[in-house]
């Protein structure tokens, strides 16, 4: 069986350490695992606020097309990989308002979590755990925490522990 795996990118800084650390985790599941792999990225896709009673027929063109990608990604993925900076103890703004919109979609999915931060982004991965179980997911104990410290000037990963 080939799992289906989808990479959530949370940040919306370009050259994000917490999407680099996505790209590589998703290039081992694919090469070593042979998973079937896709990257929804929240800075390109950019998602309306959400609103609980939004009719769809206002949302603009270009939110609307990628709610309707999100959609099919989400319901096209066995697992989920969530991926955000560690803003003051928290996840993105942008990841949270994701995990609004397909609360339904992520009951019986696993879920794994990579946080870029300099605190270990515990408290991070830990809200987005709460946020899936909530969600009737089901959440890997353990995360991956990457900083600027895990790569080399040209993006490339190069601390021995993550590789």
């Amino acid at each position: 069986m080939t799992i289906k795996l989808l990479g959530i990118a949370g940040s919306m800084r370009s050259n994000s350490y917490s999407f680099k650390a996505l790209e590589h985790a998703l290039k081992i599941a694919k090469d070593n695992y042979n998973a079937e792999i896709n990257l929804f990225d929240l800075r390109k896709n950019r998602l309306p606020i959400y609103e609980p009673n939004l009719n769809h027929d206002q949302i603009q063109t270009a939110e609307k097309e990628s709610l309707q990608m999100a959609d099919t990604l989400v319901k096209w993925a066995d697992a989920i990989i969530l991926t955000s900076p560690d803003y003051h103890g928290s996840m993105s703004g942008v990841l949270k308002n994701f995990l609004d919109y397909f609360w339904k979609e992520f009951s019986g999915k696993t879920f794994g979590y990579i946080c870029a931060s300099h605190e270990k982004g515990l408290t991070v991965m830990e809200q987005m755990r709460t946020a899936v179980r909530q969600c009737y997911g089901w959440s890997m104990p353990y995360g991956i925490s990457t900083s600027s410290n895990d790569f080399d000037d040209a993006g490339n990963l190069t601390n021995k522990k993550t590789l």
